[in-house]
């Protein structure tokens, strides 16, 4: 039951993580081609590395989630189709679409960091392993912010998640609160998982709000641009 629960929350996941990596896209001006491949990046590169990375090979990308795949050509299309057809109030309401993004995003986020977690115990699970804290953390937080990190490289920004408001921190919380209710408070019982999923997907979006809301940001050594202004204010 867990395991079916967790497959729909996926492709809610899926579509939410195309929409946003579409509209990144659609920002930075890439044409059709483009769109749809950095909102499959931004869909399945957390998922990639993280496979890699544990040994699953090849990746579940490459073997099983073809479904997901067209799922997000999909929604990717339709995206670039309706800002085509509405360009003009696109671009008037361009604030309020990344807003909405902003929120779609951190649903995405909290699936996928909890899915890359569930992943890890189960990959380990049958080969009669037990996955440790560390690894399955790491590893949810990177199944859920690794896709946008290359996303971002491709575009050559700097990644998203070492410039705003605690964003991998977020899905590293998520990640690791799952992992604690599951294995360590609630020993592995399906009913349980069922509700830690839900319970930290909601966690990782209820962060990702109140630090947009509230603006909250991980400390900087120096923030050069406000020094800069008030350099240029002293100057003139």
């Amino acid at each position: 039951m867990a395991q079916n629960i967790l497959l729909a929350i996926e492709i809610i996941g899926v579509i939410s993580f195309a929409v946003a990596g579409a509209i990144v896209a659609i920002d930075k001006e890439t044409d059709i081609f483009g769109v749809v491949f950095l909102s499959l990046m931004t869909c399945f590169g957390g998922g990639i590395i993280r496979d890699i990375t544990i040994g699953r090979h090849p990746p579940a990308f490459f073997r099983e989630l073809w479904y997901q795949v067209l799922i997000a050509i999909g929604v990717a299309l339709l995206v670039f189709i309706l800002a085509m057809l509405f360009k003009k109030q696109y671009v008037q309401r361009e604030h309020m679409v990344l807003d909405i993004n902003n929120y779609i995003d951190a649903l995405a986020i909290g699936i996928f960091s909890v899915s890359g977690v569930q992943t890890c115990l189960d990959f380990f699970a049958t080969k009669g392993q037990s996955a440790g804290f560390i690894v399955c953390a790491t590893l949810g937080m990177m199944s859920a912010v690794g896709g946008g990190m290359v996303r971002d490289l491709i575009l050559r920004d700097i990644p998203f998640i070492l410039r705003k408001r605690v964003y991998a921190l977020a899905a590293l919380i998520g990640a690791s609160v799952y992992y604690i209710l599951v294995v360590k408070v609630f020993d592995f019982n399906e009913v349980a998982k069922v509700i830690s999923q839900v319970g930290c997907i909601a966690l990782v979006v209820l962060i990702r709000v109140l630090a947009t809301k509230l603006k909250w940001n991980l400390p900087k050594a120096i923030k050069f641009s406000e020094l800069r202004e008030d350099e240029a204010e002293k100057d003139a």
